[in-house]
């Protein structure tokens, strides 16, 4: 499942960067037709799917449904019945770790764990705060920043009512998704930075085609004071009634060749 984790993790990293840019679109193209054309042509521009980030999970609900299954009614005696003909039967089952029942709910300390380090992946995947249009703090964005105290709290309620196999398997989980998504974090920064870089080059290097010489540019600056000059002493030595009549004065330079 590491690939596709791997690739789901950044994926959903710059579904979240681009959440802004769906606000927009939302906000300014009411018709549905035009609006989803709208984003369809943002995804493709930034080159992510929308349901790419889904992948990992889709895979990993059946294992979470299977070993539901096997932690809550396999680990007896009663369960013996779903063993292959194949499979000798033991005697006994010690479903004892740690000090802890696996067939049985934890109801406070591995729901807890499990909650607090999903909420650690949740900041992790959070983007940089973004600002309105006219300021203040987008609303969607804001909503956005308060649902990721959602899943942690539905972590702490399903896990007291699971047995504490499953919430240890997902507690491990989570702190391998912790380090990947340091990981994935660390890439993207470097990919944005040299991004960056290259737009920075590339700025300087048109502005640099637009540069006037410096041989070229000193002189022109230097004919242009003097024009502005010779204006203003000219203009001075106009009569009162010479301007009321709305007479001009010109000022003819050499064409430099």
């Amino acid at each position: 499942m590491l690939p596709s984790s791997l690739k789901a993790a950044k994926l959903q990293v710059k579904n979240l960067e681009i959440q802004p840019k769906i606000n927009k679109i939302k906000n300014e193209i009411k018709d549905q037709k035009e609006q989803s054309q709208a984003m369809m042509a943002l995804y493709k521009e930034e080159g992510i799917s929308p349901f790419g980030s889904c992948l990992p999970l889709l895979i990993q609900l059946p294992i979470l449904i299977v070993l539901y299954q096997v932690f809550r009614g396999g680990l007896s005696t009663s369960g013996f019945g779903n063993l292959y003909s194949f499979v000798p039967r033991p005697e006994f089952i010690n479903t004892t770790f740690l000090g802890m029942n696996l067939a049985q709910a934890d109801p406070w300390v591995l729901p807890i764990i499990a909650g607090l380090l999903q909420l650690g992946l949740s900041f992790l995947t959070l983007p940089p705060k973004p600002k309105a249009e006219d300021g203040n703090s987008d609303p969607m964005a804001m909503m956005s920043r308060q649902m990721i105290f959602l899943l942690p709290v539905t972590t702490v309620l399903f896990g007291r009512a699971m047995p504490a196999a499953l919430v240890i398997y997902w507690i491990i989980t989570t702190l391998f998704s912790l380090v990947q998504q340091i990981y994935v974090n660390k890439i993207l920064k470097a990919e944005r930075a040299k991004l960056a870089e290259k737009k920075e080059k590339l700025s300087a290097g048109i502005k640099e085609k637009v540069k006037l010489p410096e041989t070229q540019g000193a002189p022109l600056k230097k004919e242009k004071k003097k024009n502005d000059f010779l204006y203003k002493v000219m203009n001075k030595r106009l009569d009162k009634q010479e301007k009321k009549a709305n007479v001009s004065v010109t000022v003819r330079t050499k064409k430099r060749s």
